[in-house]
Protein backbone atom coordinates (compact mmCIF):
# COMPACT_ATOMS: atom_id res chain seq x y z
CA UNK A 1 0.00 0.00 0.00
CA UNK A 2 1.28 3.47 -0.88
CA UNK A 3 2.43 5.50 2.02
CA UNK A 4 0.54 9.07 2.33
CA UNK A 5 2.10 12.32 2.25
CA UNK A 6 1.36 12.37 7.01
CA UNK A 7 3.47 9.01 7.13
CA UNK A 8 6.67 10.78 5.52
CA UNK A 9 8.53 12.80 8.12
CA UNK A 10 9.30 16.13 8.13
CA UNK A 11 11.68 18.37 9.94
CA UNK A 12 9.41 17.98 13.13
CA UNK A 13 9.83 14.13 13.22
CA UNK A 14 13.40 13.86 12.31
CA UNK A 15 13.76 16.41 15.32
CA UNK A 16 11.84 14.46 17.74
CA UNK A 17 14.08 11.14 16.74
CA UNK A 18 17.28 13.47 17.25
CA UNK A 19 15.96 14.34 20.87
CA UNK A 20 15.13 11.33 21.96
CA UNK A 21 10.98 11.67 21.69
CA UNK A 22 8.64 8.85 20.26
CA UNK A 23 6.38 11.81 18.65
CA UNK A 24 6.34 14.89 17.05
CA UNK A 25 3.81 15.76 19.15
CA UNK A 26 6.05 16.91 21.93
CA UNK A 27 6.26 20.32 19.84
CA UNK A 28 3.16 21.03 20.15
CA UNK A 29 3.05 20.90 23.74
CA UNK A 30 6.01 22.96 23.67
CA UNK A 31 4.39 25.89 21.73
CA UNK A 32 1.34 25.77 23.76
CA UNK A 33 3.28 26.12 27.13
CA UNK A 34 5.72 29.01 25.38
CA UNK A 35 2.60 31.05 25.19
CA UNK A 36 0.18 30.13 27.81
CA UNK A 37 2.78 29.46 30.70
CA UNK A 38 0.86 25.85 31.59
CA UNK A 39 3.34 24.35 33.77
CA UNK A 40 5.87 25.21 36.02
CA UNK A 41 8.81 23.52 38.22
CA UNK A 42 7.22 21.78 40.89
CA UNK A 43 3.45 21.06 39.58
CA UNK A 44 1.44 17.85 39.76
CA UNK A 45 0.71 17.24 36.11
CA UNK A 46 -1.61 14.34 34.48
CA UNK A 47 -1.26 13.33 31.02
CA UNK A 48 -4.48 11.48 29.67
CA UNK A 49 -4.02 9.61 26.38
CA UNK A 50 -0.16 9.86 27.20
CA UNK A 51 1.24 6.98 25.19
CA UNK A 52 3.69 7.39 23.22
CA UNK A 53 4.95 9.15 26.14
CA UNK A 54 6.50 12.68 24.26
CA UNK A 55 4.65 14.66 26.25
CA UNK A 56 5.53 13.44 29.46
CA UNK A 57 8.83 13.11 28.81
CA UNK A 58 8.77 16.45 28.06
CA UNK A 59 6.85 17.64 31.09
CA UNK A 60 10.08 15.66 33.16
CA UNK A 61 12.54 17.20 30.58
CA UNK A 62 11.89 20.92 30.52
CA UNK A 63 9.14 21.93 32.39
CA UNK A 64 8.41 19.90 35.72
CA UNK A 65 12.41 19.72 36.04
CA UNK A 66 12.26 17.23 38.70
CA UNK A 67 10.46 18.77 41.25
CA UNK A 68 6.79 17.50 40.62
CA UNK A 69 5.46 14.61 39.37
CA UNK A 70 3.36 13.11 36.43
CA UNK A 71 0.76 10.89 36.48
CA UNK A 72 0.73 9.21 32.87
CA UNK A 73 -2.49 7.36 32.08
CA UNK A 74 -3.34 5.38 28.99
CA UNK A 75 -4.36 2.20 27.27
CA UNK A 76 -1.22 1.77 25.82
CA UNK A 77 2.46 1.70 27.91
CA UNK A 78 4.14 4.41 27.26
CA UNK A 79 7.48 3.55 25.21
CA UNK A 80 10.02 5.62 26.96
CA UNK A 81 12.97 3.41 28.40
CA UNK A 82 13.40 4.32 31.35
CA UNK A 83 10.27 5.57 32.28
CA UNK A 84 11.59 9.29 34.33
CA UNK A 85 11.94 8.69 38.03
CA UNK A 86 8.77 11.93 38.02
CA UNK A 87 6.39 9.45 36.38
CA UNK A 88 4.07 7.18 37.85
CA UNK A 89 2.59 5.32 34.98
CA UNK A 90 -0.97 3.71 35.14
CA UNK A 91 -1.88 1.51 31.94
CA UNK A 92 -5.62 1.55 31.59
CA UNK A 93 -9.24 3.43 30.78
CA UNK A 94 -8.90 7.16 32.28
CA UNK A 95 -12.35 7.21 32.47
CA UNK A 96 -12.83 4.05 34.14
CA UNK A 97 -14.20 3.79 37.91
CA UNK A 98 -11.21 1.92 38.53
CA UNK A 99 -8.54 3.74 37.05
CA UNK A 100 -10.49 6.98 38.44
CA UNK A 101 -9.75 6.37 41.76
CA UNK A 102 -6.74 5.49 41.50
CA UNK A 103 -5.64 9.21 39.71
CA UNK A 104 -7.79 10.65 43.02
CA UNK A 105 -5.46 9.31 45.02
CA UNK A 106 -2.45 10.88 42.94
CA UNK A 107 -4.32 14.17 42.35
CA UNK A 108 -5.66 16.80 42.77
CA UNK A 109 -3.60 18.20 39.53
CA UNK A 110 -2.21 22.21 38.43
CA UNK A 111 -2.43 20.67 34.79
CA UNK A 112 -3.90 18.18 32.96
CA UNK A 113 -2.91 17.55 28.81
CA UNK A 114 -4.81 15.33 26.59
CA UNK A 115 -3.18 14.15 23.65
CA UNK A 116 -5.97 11.33 23.61
CA UNK A 117 -7.60 11.09 20.03
CA UNK A 118 -9.91 8.24 19.18
CA UNK A 119 -9.37 5.28 16.70
CA UNK A 120 -9.92 7.08 13.32
CA UNK A 121 -12.40 5.37 10.73
CA UNK A 122 -12.30 7.89 7.99
CA UNK A 123 -15.40 8.68 8.27
CA UNK A 124 -15.02 12.56 9.76
CA UNK A 125 -18.18 12.55 11.53
CA UNK A 126 -18.03 9.56 13.22
CA UNK A 127 -14.31 10.62 13.88
CA UNK A 128 -15.16 14.35 15.33
CA UNK A 129 -17.94 12.65 17.35
CA UNK A 130 -15.66 10.36 18.88
CA UNK A 131 -13.11 13.17 19.36
CA UNK A 132 -16.06 15.67 20.83
CA UNK A 133 -16.63 12.75 23.78
CA UNK A 134 -13.15 12.52 24.58
CA UNK A 135 -12.92 16.10 24.83
CA UNK A 136 -15.54 16.33 27.63
CA UNK A 137 -14.93 13.09 29.52
CA UNK A 138 -11.59 15.26 30.13
CA UNK A 139 -13.13 18.06 30.92
CA UNK A 140 -14.85 16.15 33.37
CA UNK A 141 -11.39 14.82 35.06
CA UNK A 142 -10.74 18.44 35.33
CA UNK A 143 -13.97 19.49 36.61
CA UNK A 144 -13.29 17.03 39.50
CA UNK A 145 -9.34 16.51 39.94
CA UNK A 146 -7.63 19.70 38.60
CA UNK A 147 -6.71 22.04 41.78
CA UNK A 148 -8.40 25.64 41.90
CA UNK A 149 -5.60 28.02 39.79
CA UNK A 150 -5.08 25.04 37.40
CA UNK A 151 -4.78 24.72 33.86
CA UNK A 152 -6.07 22.46 31.13
CA UNK A 153 -4.82 21.52 27.80
CA UNK A 154 -6.87 19.03 25.42
CA UNK A 155 -6.70 18.08 22.15
CA UNK A 156 -10.56 18.16 19.92
CA UNK A 157 -11.28 17.45 16.26
CA UNK A 158 -12.68 20.62 14.26
CA UNK A 159 -15.99 20.04 12.92
CA UNK A 160 -17.19 18.24 16.20
CA UNK A 161 -18.59 20.07 18.77
CA UNK A 162 -15.62 22.13 19.90
CA UNK A 163 -17.82 25.27 20.90
CA UNK A 164 -19.89 23.88 22.85
CA UNK A 165 -16.74 21.99 25.06
CA UNK A 166 -15.25 25.63 24.96
CA UNK A 167 -18.43 26.66 26.16
CA UNK A 168 -18.56 24.57 29.30
CA UNK A 169 -14.62 25.24 29.65
CA UNK A 170 -15.55 29.20 30.22
CA UNK A 171 -17.57 27.84 32.80
CA UNK A 172 -14.89 26.70 34.92
CA UNK A 173 -11.83 28.46 33.99
CA UNK A 174 -11.02 32.52 34.04
CA UNK A 175 -9.68 32.16 30.41
CA UNK A 176 -10.74 28.93 27.80
CA UNK A 177 -9.45 29.79 23.76
CA UNK A 178 -8.89 27.33 20.74
CA UNK A 179 -5.14 27.31 19.88
CA UNK A 180 -3.08 25.13 16.61
CA UNK A 181 0.31 25.24 17.29
CA UNK A 182 2.45 25.47 14.21
CA UNK A 183 3.43 21.58 14.45
CA UNK A 184 0.49 20.72 13.20
CA UNK A 185 0.50 19.08 10.14
CA UNK A 186 -0.82 21.49 7.05
CA UNK A 187 -4.05 18.63 6.45
CA UNK A 188 -4.64 18.09 10.21
CA UNK A 189 -8.05 19.27 11.57
CA UNK A 190 -6.83 18.92 15.43
CA UNK A 191 -7.18 21.79 17.39
CA UNK A 192 -6.03 22.40 20.84
CA UNK A 193 -8.43 23.76 23.23
CA UNK A 194 -6.92 25.42 26.44
CA UNK A 195 -8.14 26.30 29.89
CA UNK A 196 -6.49 28.93 32.42
CA UNK A 197 -6.77 29.41 36.32
CA UNK A 198 -9.72 27.25 37.51
CA UNK A 199 -12.34 28.90 39.23
CA UNK A 200 -13.00 28.26 42.80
Amino acid sequence: MANSRRDKSDSYTLRAHKEGYPARSVYKLEEINASHHLIKPGDRVLDVGAAPGSWTLFVHRALIKGQGKIVSCDLNPLRLDPVPPTVVEITGDAFSKEIRARLVEEGPYDCIISDAAPMTTGNRTVDTTRSEYLAENVVALAAEQLAVHGNLVLKIFQGGGQEAVLKTMRGMFTKAKAFKPKACRDDSFEIYLIGLDKKA
